[in-house]
């Protein structure tokens, strides 16, 4: 039997905002709920501290990363390009933070699940790019969310997205094809060479990849699975594969602190 001393820890991404002349580290209720009651881990939320993050420590100490999405858009000089639009959100101190902890996790074994902007993050980190406008892209649909809409409209149904056949995630869906949300006006251009396409939207966009390594669970959407996620079947999927894989890690990482038996 499970009890709350052995949920597995999972730390989960922040934006610096400023709220009220107060510079505040902040992320959605709807990022960290799912992770306690569906991947059933305990979320900790993680400042966006950049350099002063001591990533070692904190590596050693979960067993899992969920990089949530935001407003703000990954500054283009991370992946070699110069801003198309000035009135594009940042938050460079959340890139200071995300960008190196993606590549050390890896290193580290540990599980990442990535949504909207953490999909992107996990992409530029590993070294591949990004369409800073989809919807000016030729070839490409809008992708964003309808304006003045309400939040029930804006987080509704969108388009469907195909799984890749025999992939992770068509695996964890148990379905080719399902429908989801839209709200992002970044996409991506070329995938990181250690990452693998998993589903695609009807225009082509890459929507969902995991990394080559089989053995590593790296997971990342660009739609909004954390919304209504107990209500949506392949949202509860992908939270209870994250939260399986989070355990993993977890009664490893015990395992290997265990006294020797004498």
């Amino acid at each position: 039997m499970t009890t709350d001393s052995d949920l597995p820890l999972v730390a989960v991404s922040t934006d610096l905002k400023d709220l009220s002349g107060h510079p505040t580290y902040a992320v959605a209720q709807k990022y960290a709920d799912p992770v306690l009651d569906l991947s059933r881990c305990l979320p900790l939320l993680l400042p966006a501290y950049g350099a002063r993050l001591p990533v070692e420590a904190l590596l050693a100490r979960i067993d899992g990363l969920v990089l949530t999405g935001s407003p703000s858009n990954i500054e283009p000089h991370h992946y070699g390009e110069t801003l198309a639009n000035p009135d594009s959100p940042a938050d460079p101190a959340r890139d200071a933070t995300t960008l190196p902890l993606v590549r050390a996790a890896l290193r580290h074994g540990v599980p990442v699940l990535g949504i909207c902007r953490g999909f992107q993050e996990i992409n530029v980190a590993l070294g591949g790019t990004l369409l800073q406008q989809v919807h000016r892209t030729p070839g490409y649909h809008d992708h964003r969310e309808a304006d003045g809409g309400d939040i029930e409209t804006q987080y509704g149904p969108a388009h469907p997205v195909r799984a890749v056949r025999g992939s992770r995630i068509e695996r964890i869906v148990g379905a080719p094809e399902w429908t989801v949300n839209s709200l992002h006006g970044q996409g991506i251009r070329r995938l990181a060479g250690e990452l693998v396409a998993e589903a695609h939207a009807p225009d082509g966009l890459v929507e969902a990849y995991s990394h080559r390594d089989a053995d590593s669970f790296l997971l990342a959407v660009q739609w909004h699975p954390e919304w209504r996620a107990a209500s949506n079947p392949v949202s509860r999927a992908l939270f209870a594969a994250f939260g399986d894989a989070c355990r993993a890690r977890c009664a490893a990482r015990v395992a290997l602190r265990a006294p020797e038996a004498t």
